[in-house]
């Protein structure tokens, strides 16, 4: 749920060092409750196209730096994040999948150069797994946890690098920061599960391509033969207005389809807030 900002990110947002172009826009937009936005989705499994929708949730909330998770309770040191809640829900023939990301970035990117968590779980007819990364001083604590022989329980730790799934948000604060030319980035949660990948990182490429009204970034792995373009806004807040992943000969499309701005949807909760969900797109399910 969002808050005001600390004393600390309100006087950097001031002084301009948080590298936004407006002063106190993420003041403004960020802290006035969640965007929600929702997406068709041509998800690409198994060779084939499905259809489905995606819904990406972005909220402030304070977080322990520590600990890494939501600040409730208590004095203990913590600092203003941007959350991504990444969602998509698809059918493979008969059987359902839902999937969801969770990636948490500290707003002040001077102190923070990447996230500090990222979280992916999977869930189909046939099982689910779990992936959850950490940010630690040496660099990023990585756990697994999968229904796959080969895959089972992993715990394992990466040298300092990007985490494309931090890119999301990165871009959503101030996408001058985003990396380009060639770096090492692990490639998103939800392409190492379907492939059966190794979490770890390879050669990328990043490009920024700016216009007058959008503005595209893409990130390609040449080993991997995969490419992932954004296209957003060009002037700040930057809204994602689609996407697209290019797997060899498979591609996954989704585009923006609604839009709500200040929502604080957890509060929405009763029966009375079913029909609501067809501002999204959504439809409720029936009793």
């Amino acid at each position: 749920m969002p808050h005001r900002p600390s004393i600390l990110v309100s006087l950097l947002t001031i002084l301009g060092l948080t590298s936004l172009q407006a002063g106190d826009a993420v003041q403004d937009f960020w802290f006035n409750g969640a965007e929600i936005n929702r997406y068709t989705l041509t998800q690409s499994r198994y060779g084939e196209q499905h259809p489905g929708h995606a819904e990406f949730i972005f909220v402030t909330e304070p977080f322990l730096t520590e600990q890494q998770v939501k600040h409730e309770h208590g004095d203990h040191p913590s600092t203003d994040v941007l959350k991504l809640n990444a969602l998509r829900t698809f059918n493979t023939g008969i059987y359902s999948y839902r999937t969801m990301t969770s990636t948490f970035r500290p707003i002040e990117l001077a102190s923070y150069p990447h996230a500090l968590k990222t979280t992916t779980s999977i869930q189909d007819w046939c099982g689910h797994a779990f992936q959850q990364i950490n940010r630690t001083k040496s660099g990023w604590n990585v756990e697994l946890r999968s229904y796959f022989q080969d895959e089972a329980d992993q715990d394992f730790t990466l040298t300092e690098t990007w985490l494309e799934d931090e890119l999301w948000l990165l871009l959503r604060i101030d996408p001058a920061q985003l990396p380009t030319g060639e770096f090492q980035a692990v490639p998103g949660a939800l392409y190492t599960r379907f492939t059966h990948q190794a979490i770890a990182a390879n050669q990328a490429v990043g490009a920024l391509k700016n216009e007058a009204r959008r503005t595209t970034y893409s990130l390609s792995y040449p080993a991997l033969q995969r490419t992932l373009e954004i296209h957003f806004d060009t002037e700040f807040p930057h809204i994602i207005r689609s996407w697209q992943e290019t797997d060899g000969a498979h591609t996954t499309n989704a585009v923006l389809t609604h839009r709500l701005m200040n929502r604080n949807y957890w509060s929405e909760q009763q029966p009375a807030d079913r029909a609501k969900r067809s501002t999204l797109g959504l439809a409720p399910i029936a009793d």
